[in-house]
């Protein structure tokens, strides 16, 4: 630790909040010219952009944390917190949609038959792929307790295969989702269970993509010795993240794919 009277740590001014913003801004106009006049120049410039702030503010906190030793115990408390919260808020991202979804499956309109699913709505059959999802996130589960097990008992080659035997599970569980939706004989056009199906499991299934990211970065630090038993924040965060993708899951599973059918 630098000579301070505090083990706090004070974070340089960054250009990375800046870019970020500017990523997200170019994403969402470039979106928008994208649907209404086909030019996709400019979605392309914020993904690029958003990626390299992704690279170098991963770079710049691995820097902090790992080679400097800022992430003093309180550092790290607090990026826990940090953590927490953050989770907190996506429950609610969700508890949105899931509003949604009951709201209109509880009580169907006239508009919708009277009934759920809608008339003219073939649903998907719960017990095919989407059981197979479900085993596939569930095993995904164990294999990240068994990587936080590992890392916690300095077993640093079982560690390395776990996670990445968690990291190919969730890049299958993408996978499968794609054919699923690729097959669906429904749209998100198709009234309000099209939408509310597709936005919902599609942001689900983005949250697993990234986790699978995040998994991914733990996967490289750890075969670069960047995490003891002691220090290894980054990956408990990438497990209570996954963690919570698993049981969004669950509630989705049961609600929307089998309830819901």
């Amino acid at each position: 630790m630098p000579s301070q009277m505090h083990p706090y740590h004070m974070v340089n001014p960054s250009p990375w909040p800046l870019t970020g913003a500017v990523a997200a801004l170019l994403m969402t106009s470039g979106a928008a010219m994208w649907f209404h006049f086909q030019s996709s120049t400019l979605l392309a410039l914020g993904l690029v952009l958003l990626l390299l702030t992704m690279l170098q503010w991963w770079r710049d906190i691995v820097r902090e944390g790992t080679f400097l030793g800022h992430h003093s115990p309180p550092v790290q408390k607090g990026l826990r917190y940090g953590m927490i919260l953050f989770i907190v808020s996506e429950v609610f991202f969700f508890l949105g949609f899931f509003w949604a979804f009951y709201h209109s499956s509880l009580a169907p309109t006239p508009e919708l038959g009277g009934c759920w699913p809608p008339s003219g709505i073939t649903p998907l059959d719960p017990f095919e792929v989407p059981l197979l999802n479900t085993a596939v996130l569930l095993c995904s589960g164990v294999t990240v307790t068994w990587a936080h097990h590992c890392i916690t008992g300095n077993e640093r080659k079982q560690a390395i295969q776990s996670l990445a035997l968690t990291i190919l599970l969730g890049f299958y569980f993408t996978l499968l989702q794609a054919l699923e939706y690729y097959e669906a004989p429904f749209t998100i056009a198709d009234g309000v269970y099209g939408s509310t199906f597709f936005v919902a499991t599609g942001f689900h299934g983005l949250h697993v993509i990234i986790g699978s990211v995040f998994l991914t970065v733990c996967l490289l630090r750890q075969i670069k010795y960047h995490f003891t038993s002691q220090h290894h924040f980054g990956f408990e965060a990438a497990a209570w993240y996954w963690h919570f993708v698993d049981v969004v899951w669950l509630f989705l599973y049961v609600s929307i794919y089998w309830w819901g059918s």
